[in-house]
């Protein structure tokens, strides 16, 4: 992935509002960009090669990892502490909840598409399980 992709990626986590009416405001829009993002075609294309090839070509995959994917959850655990530090999310360990927060949004796209080929999901699709994933992250973080 090209360091301008990966910087985007951060940039997307990093940039959540604090001056929403609600936590679940800045949850909803991040949610909603992380979806939209994480799920784009090329995306998963690129993921599903990494994957595919992870065990025969190992430094590809440890570059994708290391480089894109913990520095978006490093990142994204800063701007959980921040909104804690905020008291807008309730977070005693931003790094787990960092990797909770992705799980909840990208289980059911993500899985479809990589087992299936292609994305096969709406907008409105993407708005569903954004919005569900937010739903659900308050109840161990807000």
């Amino acid at each position: 992935m090209a360091v301008r992709q990966v910087d985007a990626r951060i940039e997307l986590v990093a940039d959540v509002p604090a001056d929403a009416a609600s936590p679940d405001e800045n949850l909803n829009r991040l949610a909603r960009r992380f979806v939209g993002t994480l799920t784009q075609p090329r995306v998963l294309q690129l993921r599903r090669l990494i994957t595919a090839n992870a065990e025969a070509f190992p430094e590809p995959g440890t570059a994708w990892y290391t480089q894109g994917f913990e520095r978006v959850l490093k990142t994204l655990a800063a701007t959980f502490a921040r909104l804690a530090d905020q008291r807008l999310l309730r977070v005693d360990h931003p790094l787990p909840a960092a990797h909770h927060f992705p799980g909840l949004l990208l289980w059911i796209p993500v899985n479809k598409a990589m087992s299936t080929g292609s994305p096969q999901h709406t907008e409105a699709d993407l708005d569903n399980w954004a919005a569900t994933g937010v739903r659900a992250f308050p109840a161990a973080y807000c």
